[in-house]
């Protein structure tokens, strides 16, 4: 079960990263941000990122071996990564129409999930 609240806090925690680091790139788009400088973006990026904090740490402390949880930090770092590209894959094909996901990031993403395989192979 700790297994799996890790790598829901995780996807939930990269989900929060993904639009804190990327989602201000959408903010032209909307009329409420169009005076909006450097700064405040940055301050509204850094609440956004908040929530990932808040979950990352969580799920860090719930999963780590030597809390009690079923993963080795190497382990943890590995699949938080392939969390990442995933919801960041979603994330762009979703919310920048003009991105495409082309054979060779299906590539590098399967080489992804060999690594995942080699981490947890003993």
């Amino acid at each position: 079960m700790k297994a799996f609240y890790t790598i829901l806090l995780l996807t939930l925690s990269n989900a929060f990263m993904t639009l804190a680091w990327y989602g201000h790139l959408k903010f032209k788009d909307m009329r409420w941000s169009e005076s909006l400088g450097l700064v405040a973006i940055i301050l509204i990026s850094w609440g956004i990122a908040l929530f990932e904090y808040m979950l990352q740490v969580p799920a860090n402390r719930i999963g780590f071996k030597e809390n009690g949880g079923p993963f080795s930090l190497v382990q943890l770092k590995v699949i938080q990564e392939v969390i990442t590209l995933t919801v960041f894959v979603v994330f762009s094909l979703v919310f920048f129409k003009s991105e495409t996901f082309r054979l060779n990031h299906l590539i590098g993403f399967v080489f992804l999930v060999l690594a995942v395989y080699f981490m947890f192979k003993r």
